[in-house]
């Protein structure tokens, strides 16, 4: 799908891809950044291990790391529900900058498709919808790149994690305008049993307004803790993942809670929390960013791993030997950042909230 049709299909018309005037401090250097990315050769942004460009300002010292940080009421929520809602972690301004780089995403060349390791410009299984789903954006433009540094993310992930932190991947689902498809229930850990211990963190950043009528993410309260469930599908039957559930979690099911955001802010959900996402019938898009991030000692899980061709693209991951390639930076070192603010952050209870609900 070409950046124009895109834009047209989103219900969006051409006001994307016009330039418009940014106040992000120090846009130039970003700009400078963009020029190398917009020539024919394709560089695999993995190299940087640090913040690219001045999108997202960084804290100068343990203090300014303060005003990112989540309140002890947040941090019981999240244990309490598996998920927390309503963190800002980008201005307008930065959202509109990934937006134009998210319509160049959709009219990539041969090479540069060649460093997501999954790229579907429809993912549906319904013919009349459209999922745009990608995996490794943070490897192939700036903006995207230097998300994962955000200091509103990172404080918010160390504190839900309770320690330091790589990136695991990054995620885009983007559903046009009329006929937006829907992202199936599921428990993100169910697709991830490739990689242990279970102490994974999904932040999901919305690129637009996120309603009920443009297909917002909906969670489960408390379903963090139902354990391990089947795959049942990604794209396909939303009813499907009752097949796997009792009658008392059919019951808590019914009680599904809408994520509604406005764009550039955020959810943070545990790997177990069952979660999905309906059709966009409304005449605005539904785009998204996701970051995955893991315990900065996960381990591959790969041997006898049931679903290797799924992997193909992805960076080697060998069984019982530590993340720590460039693929997956560490994201969040505790006591190089904090020093000694960091035994007054308040932090989820690991052994509670994953050691405990271990899956694998």
């Amino acid at each position: 799908m070409s950046c124009r049709n895109w834009a047209v299909s989103c219900g969006t018309g051409y006001q994307c891809i016009q330039k418009k005037s940014l106040s992000v401090k120090n846009y130039t250097p970003y700009m400078n950044i963009m020029k190398k990315f917009n020539s024919k050769s394709s560089i695999d942004l993995a190299i940087h291990s640090s913040p690219m460009s001045s999108l997202f300002e960084q804290p100068k010292n343990a203090k300014e790391w303060e005003q990112y940080m989540l309140a002890e009421e947040q941090i019981a929520s999240f244990s309490n529900n598996g998920f927390v809602s309503g963190i800002k972690i980008m201005t307008d301004e930065q959202v509109d900058i990934l937006n134009e780089e998210l319509l160049r995403l959709h009219s990539l060349n041969t090479e540069e498709k060649g460093l997501f390791y999954h790229y579907e410009s429809n993912e549906s299984e319904d013919p009349e919808k459209v999922l745009f789903h990608a995996i490794g954006a943070w490897r192939v433009t700036p903006g995207f790149h230097d998300l994962i540094w955000s200091p509103a993310y990172r404080m918010a992930a160390y504190q839900l994690l309770g320690q330091s932190f790589r990136l695991f991947h990054d995620q885009l689902f983007c559903k046009p305008a009329k006929h937006g498809g829907v992202v199936a229930w599921h428990q993100d850990f169910s697709y991830w049993t490739f990689t242990k211990p279970m102490h994974h963190l999904t932040c999901w950043i919305g690129l637009d307004d996120a309603s009920k009528e443009n297909g917002c993410l909906y969670f489960i309260p408390g379903s963090h803790k139902w354990g391990l469930l089947p795959i049942t599908g990604l794209a396909g039957n939303m009813d499907a993942v009752k097949g796997v559930l009792n009658n008392e979690q059919l019951v808590i099911f019914e009680k599904k809670v809408a994520n509604e955001l406005s764009r550039g802010y955020a959810s943070f959900h545990h790997p177990l929390t069952m979660h999905g996402s309906y059709e966009n019938f409304s005449d605005r898009p539904r785009r998204a960013v996701v970051i995955n991030a893991m315990n900065h000692q996960t381990l591959g899980n790969t041997a006898g791993y049931y679903r290797m061709d799924a992997l193909q693209s992805f960076p080697d991951m060998l069984q019982d030997e530590l993340l720590d390639s460039q693929y997956f930076p560490l994201l969040f070192d505790g006591d190089k950042e904090l020093k000694d603010l960091e035994k007054n952050i308040p932090k989820v209870d690991v052994n509670e909230l994953y050691d405990n609900l271990i899956a694998i």
